[in-house]
């Protein structure tokens, strides 16, 4: 049906932006400006070059780790790109424009992690894509098999606090927070510390800061549920990362199993600290918002200072680490 005075159809609709604008101070908002600023870059247009004539001159033990990180990292970015689109949906269905606006960026770097990872096994690992799902081991299939599809698929039904809350601790706090950040530090000691890979070093450079921002709005998001919604939701966000956390901790050790002596010194210990530690900080930032009102969650101006990886990536829109709302 066609309005008559705008010949334009009627839906009833009223838009927010032409009551009040877009909130440019709004926490989502921010982090857009950011991912204009830092996520604008071409996995297409990095030179491999010297990365292809570098593999070469690996030895079998250390192709085959890098074989078997870089499988996880595309399978993994893969599966978020497929299935991130319910989240996106569910935020805009609530009007949280601003919110949404933001999100779109996750969407597009996302899919940019993936191309870059492609560009990886065609043109510097080449005629090693064979068989790369023998890296997936149990608990790794448990997360990107079952968990994180099912526990965004569920948004097409059912967008409760408490869904989205499940939602976002399986894709933020454990693919992104425990196993994305950890696993790409790792990549990036290896590739930095024996002087490999320049065209790698940089993907993994972006990388680094795209999921940075990527978890602030994820502990922003987990940080209003719980203080709109409180304890209910507290619950459910608690008992998430608790039953989730063992899987995310062996997909780690899976990684280093099958390697008596891992390769470029790295050690499964320090890898395991490491994501138990942020995990432990950003647990605390999202219980914090148990005794704070909606308005501190959403007033919060976040620093560079709150987080580490915002400091090494230049990115002080990250707060990645503690989170924003704190």
């Amino acid at each position: 049906m066609l309005d008559d005075a705008t010949n334009g159809p009627t839906t009833g609709r009223s838009f927010t932006t032409l009551t009040r604008g877009l909130d440019r101070d709004a926490f989502a908002m921010r982090l857009f400006q950011k991912a204009k600023r830092f996520g604008v870059w071409n996995p297409a247009a990095i030179d491999l070059t010297r990365d292809a004539e570098q593999w070469r001159d690996l030895s079998p033990d250390e192709q085959e780790i890098l074989l078997h990180l870089s499988s996880l990292f595309q399978a993994g970015e893969e599966s978020v790109t497929l299935d991130l689109l319910p989240l996106i949906g569910a935020i805009a269905a609530e009007g949280r424009l601003e919110e949404e606006i933001y999100l779109t960026s996750f969407l597009w770097e996302e899919a940019k992690h993936v191309e870059a990872f492609d560009r990886f096994f065609a043109e510097v690992a080449t005629g090693a894509r064979q068989n790369l799902d023998r890296f997936e081991g149990p608990a790794y299939r448990q997360i990107f098999h079952e968990e994180l599809p099912n526990a965004l698929g569920r948004l097409h039904r059912d967008r409760s606090p408490i869904a989205q809350a499940e939602a976002s601790v399986t894709y933020n706090m454990i693919v992104e927070g425990v196993l994305a950040e950890t696993g790409y530090h790792a990549y990036h000691q290896i590739l930095v510390e024996h002087g490999i890979m320049p065209g790698m070093q940089e993907v993994v450079g972006h990388l680094k800061s795209d999921e940075a921002r990527h978890l602030a709005y994820g502990v922003f998001l987990l940080s209003r549920l719980v203080a709109e919604h409180g304890d209910e939701v507290w619950e459910a966000i608690e008992s998430r990362m608790s039953s989730l956390l063992p899987a995310a901790i062996g997909v780690v050790h899976e990684t280093f199993e099958p390697y008596p002596e891992p390769p470029f010194g790295l050690s499964v210990d320090t890898f395991v600290e490491i994501a138990m530690a942020q995990f432990r900080r950003r647990f605390e930032r999202i219980a914090k918002a148990r005794t704070q009102s909606l308005e501190d969650v959403l007033g919060h101006k976040a620093t560079v200072e709150d987080d580490p990886v915002a400091r090494t990536t230049g990115d002080e829109g990250a707060t990645a680490a503690a989170g924003a709302g704190a």
